[in-house]
């Protein structure tokens, strides 16, 4: 399980593990770690190999300098682009540019944007190296840096970033100052240092950070404090997987009613109905806001029923797929919430939620197991402020929303974001943008709601929910079957794959 630590966690350890190491210590063991790096991405003819090193102004600059010297050592042919800071400069990071200036690594005599930009574009590299800018950026890279980072991210070789790609926020995914203003390095490799952080893995940080490698910096274990947060982890889910005994019957494995299904929105309860079904739960019921078909032609396993009609104490409950804003469906869903019955709310019963200030009174009352599973928009209309807010922190918007309402909460999108009532996030790391596509949030909203009915508890149910629904795209997509045009119908045999996969390898 890994481990993430915002800035504020990741300078308190740096400053103690400075105390008990000599000056500048840190600073070359990542520069260390970041050549380590870059030689495995080199060709083995290291001595024709073409590397462009960016070193900022700051520290990060000088983890930068450090590597260069080394790749200049191994024998690749550096280039260094230097920044030097308006001030003074750290003392390690003085006597990094002074091994980097006795290496064999040369600097690039720039004056201008223009010389930066024109180095950064002559050659065919086989490598960039990015120490422009480290976690402490707190303003968007502009003016002359931003042409610079716009011409790297125009190359095509590898970039490596040293512990976040400049311009990324560490602790949120976010571009600094946001895309409209701001710009980040698209590094395809992050070589980040003492711990893993959120920002690599949600909002644009998967785009930007590439293949994240961790290096403590050979930091002592008891320096690091417990993790508010993780990443996304068979371990934390898997002690909840269970073989299916032979004696076993339909009523063993539970039930799962989906309430949806207004008028000319049938399929999106149907398919996590049948995502539901697929996924193990015993019996499934499919209530409709409109009126009900007789069956549904492919999955007639599955009973459907008028929501009006159905008794919402008897199965775990799956409230929102294709549901409407009518009168109808908002006393549907205060039923709902008024049971004693584990809860799923996605969709338009989120929007129902963000418009009804008793309903969210009704469901942060209630004590039986819920999940909220929105995706920006929806998580914006339920915190009053724009989905553009909630994408600038997603974790802090998750958390907020998880405490208010007293559920779990998934803030699906890249990275989603997992948080449970006692302030806990966890990262998920599976999925790719085939999930970028109607219906998928109504499938992992069935696949929760089953796990429920399965006896999970709501923590473990949504983590393993949200795992096992990205795996099944990325096993489609290794296949063939997208990203591109896959729909949400083929994910539900893939699941049902994980989902078996996963009780055979760790059920009990």
């Amino acid at each position: 399980m890994t481990p993430l630590f915002t800035i504020a966690e990741l300078r308190a350890i740096e400053h103690a593990a400075a105390q008990r190491l000599p000056d500048g210590a840190l600073m070359q063991r990542a520069g260390q770690a970041g050549a380590n790096a870059a030689l495995d991405l080199l060709p083995s003819t290291i001595d024709r190999a073409k590397v462009l090193v960016l070193a900022g102004p700051g520290n990060n600059g000088g983890d930068a300098l450090e590597a260069a010297a080394h790749l200049g050592h191994a024998g690749a042919q550096v280039t260094i682009l230097h920044f030097p800071p308006a001030g003074t400069a750290a003392p390690e990071r003085i006597d990094a540019l002074q091994r980097a200036r006795s290496s064999p690594a040369s600097f690039a005599a720039i004056n201008s944007a223009a010389d930066a930009r024109a180095v950064a574009s002559s050659t065919e590299w086989n490598l960039v190296v990015d120490g422009l800018f480290g976690i402490g950026l707190t303003r968007p890279i502009a003016g002359d840096f931003a042409e610079l980072v716009t011409a790297v991210n125009d190359l095509a070789c590898p970039i490596i970033a040293l512990d976040v790609p400049s311009g990324l926020d560490s602790d949120t995914g976010a571009i600094v100052g946001g895309e409209s203003t701001g710009i980040a390095v698209r590094a395809t490799h992050t070589v980040t240092f003492i711990g893993d952080k959120p920002g690599l893995h949600t909002a644009e940080g998967r785009d930007h950070a590439g293949l994240v490698i961790v290096n403590r910096l050979e930091i002592d274990h008891e320096l690091f404090p417990a993790a508010g947060a993780k990443l996304n982890d068979v371990a934390l889910f898997a002690h909840c997987a269970r073989r299916r005994r032979h004696s076993s019957h339909k009523g063993s494995h539970g039930s799962v009613a989906v309430v949806g299904g207004a008028r000319g929105m049938a399929g999106a309860p149907l398919l996590a109905a049948r995502t539901a079904l697929n996924s193990g739960a015993g019996r499934v019921y499919a209530c409709f806001v409109g009126e009900p078909p007789a069956f549904d032609a492919a999955q007639p396993e599955l009973m459907c029923r008028s929501g009006q009609e159905y008794d919402f104490n008897s199965a775990v409950l799956v409230i929102g797929p294709g549901m409407g804003g009518s009168a109808a469906s908002a006393e549907m869903l205060a039923s709902a919430l008024h049971s004693q019955s584990a809860v799923v709310l996605d969709a338009d019963a989120l929007n129902l939620l963000a418009g009804s200030e008793a309903l969210r009174t009704q469901l942060a009352q209630r004590k039986a197991s819920c999940i909220l599973s929105p995706h920006p928009l929806e998580a914006a209309r339920l915190l009053g402020i724009s989905a553009a807010d909630v994408q600038a922190d997603r974790p802090a918007a998750a958390r907020v929303l998880a405490e208010r309402l007293a559920a779990t909460v998934v803030l699906k999108g890249s990275g989603t974001v997992i948080a449970a009532r006692d302030g806990a996030i966890v990262i998920n790391t599976t999925g790719n943008p085939a999930l970028a596509t109607a219906g998928t949030g109504d499938v992992l909203s069935g696949l929760c709601g089953s796990l429920l009915a399965q006896a999970w508890p709501e923590w473990e149910a949504a983590l393993a929910g949200v795992w096992m629904h990205g795996m099944a795209a990325d096993l489609l997509v290794t296949k063939g079957a997208g990203p591109i045009g896959l729909t949400a119908g083929e994910l539900i045999p893939a699941i049902r794959t994980e989902v078996n996969r996963l009780a055979a390898d760790y059920g009990s």
